[in-house]
């Protein structure tokens, strides 16, 4: 897992966060696996794909989530690197053998509409052309469910420990059939 402050269980205690619930999911469902959560708060895709190598080498993960690009477009960093940074952890983790899933998101209407489709869309775009596996909205049913305000910290920017158990919820079904698929590969 590699990602920024969304899955580095910024603002709440340790344990709670999404990543911290998907290891407690897959030993209830009797999948093989431990989660290795190598989110830093504030990282980009730069700084992912930059740490990204390391890691591979460290763990040899089986399955790799990438949920980096948030803070890039929060730093107004242009779509063509952020793009190009998502491709190339996903070619960096395949070629180490890892099945691969981008963790997509979307920005507040105050970025304009124009930006924020282009910035939804790179996700998809680049999981497409990779052949990864894509949750198109990590906060789904968190920012933009009816109780959303309830589900975020003060800054309205990380979730609350109530919100962890949905973005694993958003996680999951994408995420599932890699771990099942890689279980086979590497038995």
């Amino acid at each position: 897992m590699v990602g920024d402050s969304l899955s580095a269980e910024y603002g709440i205690a340790r344990g709670q966060g999404w990543v911290a619930l998907l290891e407690q999911r897959l030993q209830r469902e009797g999948l093989r696996g431990s989660v290795v959560n190598a989110s830093v708060s504030g990282d980009t895709t730069s700084g992912g794909k930059a740490r990204l190598p390391g890691l591979l080498t460290r763990h040899r993960p089986a399955v790799v989530v990438i949920e980096l690009g948030g803070n890039d477009a929060l730093r107004g960093l242009p779509m063509s690197s952020t793009r190009q940074n998502l491709t190339e952890m996903t070619r960096a983790a395949r070629n180490a053998g890892a099945r691969v899933l981008i963790a997509g998101m979307q920005l507040p209407p105050n970025y304009g509409q124009a930006y924020a489709e282009e910035f939804a869309a790179s996700f998809a775009q680049v999981a497409k052309a990779e052949g990864a596996a894509l949750v198109p909205f990590l906060l789904k049913n968190v920012a933009d469910g009816p109780d959303a305000d309830r589900m975020f910290q003060p800054d309205r920017i990380h979730p609350t420990a109530q919100a962890h158990s949905r973005i694993l919820d958003n996680v999951w079904p994408a995420l599932k059939p890699l771990v099942v698929a890689a279980g086979r590969t590497r038995s």
